[in-house]
């Protein structure tokens, strides 16, 4: 009967983590929204690799259970482990500022990590340019553009099937715009980036397109969307 209440504690832990976690994405993308999008966006974009260390609080949320439920975790500062731990409370009023300080800056640079598509221009956003930087699609000097084949990508990063479409801008940045933040009345990435796609070849947007690993999109995606990615890679110069 313990056995099955530890158990049971533990599901539901890791439940809370999960939706918790989740929360805390879906807070940061309405600060974002709140922040940086404004009325004429077609789409925006979370940017990549910032969206990812959203992950960090996940962290901080396994930490806190281990915490709370492992007597061993709590009592850490004993034997092997107690030179670190004095060294911890010794130099208490140093580590907590220096902590604080760093996660505001974490939580600064994953909410500036924004990029906003509207019918005119790009709006490029960052921790070194929170005022945003435009561009306009003129600017665009290259696209690159496919599906993630069978290879072993770091966790939360991407996977096979995965659609990319990325452009270069004439500072060298790059967007991968299926990073989605968020979409103008709730439609799908693809219908917009197919849109954009066709008017950026018909400027002459140099681009490499590879339909190598197109059949793994269609594992996971209906055929409304695979079409779309079928039209956007077979779509070149």
């Amino acid at each position: 009967m313990k056995k099955f209440k530890i158990i049971f504690v533990y599901i539901l832990s890791l439940i809370a983590i999960v939706v918790l976690t989740i929360g805390i994405y879906m807070l940061i993308v309405a600060v974002q929204e709140k922040l940086f999008v404004s009325e004429e966006y077609l789409m925006w974009i979370f940017k990549y690799p910032a969206s990812r260390l959203v992950f960090i609080y996940e962290i901080y949320l396994f930490a806190g259970f281990f915490y709370i439920f492992k007597k061993e975790f709590r009592e850490m500062g004993t034997g092997a482990y107690s030179a670190k731990d004095n060294f911890l409370k010794k130099h208490r009023r140093q580590i907590i500022p220096i902590f604080i300080t760093l996660n505001i800056a974490l939580f600064y640079v994953i909410v500036s990590a924004v990029t906003v598509i509207t019918n005119s221009k790009i709006i490029d956003y960052s921790f070194l340019s929170p005022q945003g930087r435009e561009y306009n699609y003129n600017d665009v000097v290259s696209i690159n553009t496919g599906v993630y084949g069978k290879k072993l990508y770091i966790p939360f990063t991407h996977s096979k099937g995965d659609f990319f479409y990325i452009i270069e801008l004439k500072d060298g940045s790059k967007i991968d715009l299926t990073e989605v933040g968020g979409v103008k009345n709730e439609e799908h990435e693809v219908f917009i980036i197919e849109k954009l796609d066709s008017e950026l070849v018909k400027m002459n947007v140099p681009k490499v397109s590879s339909m190598e690993n197109f059949k793994y999109s269609t594992e996971h995606l209906d055929k409304i969307y695979t079409d779309k990615i079928r039209n956007i890679l077979e779509n070149t110069n």
